[in-house]
């Protein structure tokens, strides 16, 4: 019999908490990682005022230098910890999948200088569209239609540009490019970067709106991911039977493996919040596993390097937290946490290399602390024993610790 009977796992994308220990490794804009701090360095210049999740325990989190304006309660609701990283990566796909069990050894390919030509060439043949090649190299998405989007709209050509991530963007003006065409565009370079020496993570549909100056990115993006390398957490709990919902873009990160209730994207951090609290209130969900990724941070703030803009995000949620836990049962589990950093006072424009924070609240709870530190994928293992199923390629369950 489970523990808990149902488990809901947010990811607040790109809310790290502190460089990890191999942090240096790791380059952002020819600057290390190490000194990278995404909670920490907004908390210090701009404030940050999360009571709700410092109730549970966010502040409790073990760090060398406290958060500033989150204080560590002396009787916290829940548990707290932070996860360290153990896949060479600190994309998306890399942070998901650890999370869900598995060990990425061999990142995926990143393009620093922009795609070989051989990719950019069979892309214009296979469209009829050509290809703007001076955006093809890392692009902020904002920065790229501002630069090209008014010549997409007086030529029809794509663009095409990357980032620090292993993933290839196609921005196409709506109104010049209609959505059926993109996406048909973005299957067809996600059917030639499948194999190295271009195994990318993603492809991702920008499409876009308005007028040059006034350009803006519509919540009709789409990711085409890469099916995980072996089996996750979700393929175990699916093949037992067991319900998984993904809310956001979670279905696209495991290309559908292991979900068996797509509830669609988000519009908006508010939208995906919603969709988490109308599922959680479905007759129909009594049992399984719900998984919600939360993108506003990263995709909005962290790329922009807005850290007011974070920090409000972070405002926002914490604003709506009570909403999730009224809509939980008394055996749920809700657990919050993120997949990498994206510190927005640091270098350049890209993830950074962090620890990200763990906290686990549930109606049923007696006791409360801080776990021992562990690794991203023992969220897996704890989730695997919990709905009494193997657990993936890596991690160690703290079930136990949750009492």
């Amino acid at each position: 019999m489970s523990k808990f009977k149902r488990m809901h796992l947010v990811v607040l994308d790109s809310v790290g908490i502190g460089a990890a220990p191999d942090a240096n490794n790791f380059v952002n804009a020819g600057v290390p990682d190490g000194a990278s701090d995404t909670l920490g360095h907004i908390s210090k210049t701009v404030g940050l005022n999360v009571p709700n999740m410092a109730k549970i325990g966010l502040g409790n989190i073990p760090r060398e230098v406290p958060l500033k304006t989150v204080p560590a309660e002396s009787n916290p609701t829940g548990y707290a910890t932070k996860l360290q990283e153990v896949s060479l990566g600190k994309d998306t796909m890399t942070g998901h999948w650890e999370i869900m069990g598995l060990n990425i050894t061999e990142p995926f390919d990143t393009f620093w200088n922009g795609f070989p030509e051989e990719i950019i060439t069979k892309i214009e043949e296979f469209s009829g569209r050509k290809v703007i090649r001076e955006a093809n190299k890392p692009y902020s998405g904002t920065a790229v239609i501002d630069d090209f989007g008014p010549r997409q709209m007086e030529t029809g050509e794509l663009i095409i540009y990357t980032s620090a991530d292993p993933v290839l963007q196609i921005a196409a003006h709506e109104d010049i490019i209609p959505l059926d065409e993109l996406y048909r565009i973005c299957e067809y370079a996600r059917s030639i970067t499948l194999e190295r020496p271009a195994l990318l993570g993603r492809i991702i549909a920008r499409p876009y709106v308005g007028e040059p100056g006034n350009f803006t990115r519509t919540a009709n993006r789409r990711d085409l991911a890469v099916s995980p390398f072996a089996p996750t957490v979700l393929d175990k709990l699916n093949e037992a039977g067991i319900d998984t919902y993904a809310v956001g873009k979670i279905n696209d990160i495991f290309n559908g493996a292991g979900i068996n209730h797509d509830m669609g994207h988000n519009k908006s951090n508010s939208h995906g919040m919603d969709t988490l609290i109308k599922t959680m209130g479905l007759p129909e969900f009594q049992e399984g596993f719900s998984f919600t990724n939360l993108v506003d941070f990263d995709a909005l703030y962290g790329h922009r390097r807005n850290a007011h803009g974070y920090r409000d995000c972070l405002h926002e949620f914490d604003e709506r937290l009570p909403e999730i836990i009224a809509a939980m049962r008394e055996d749920d589990l809700l657990m919050i946490t993120a997949d990498h950093g994206n510190d927005p006072t640091y270098a350049g424009t890209d993830h950074t290399r962090e620890y990200i924070p763990f906290l686990a609240y549930s109606p049923s709870f007696k006791g409360n602390g801080v776990i021992p530190v562990g690794h991203f994928s023992d969220i897996s293992s704890t989730i695997a024993e919990n709905f009494g199923v193997e657990k993936a390629m890596i991690g160690e369950s703290f079930l136990d610790k949750l009492v």
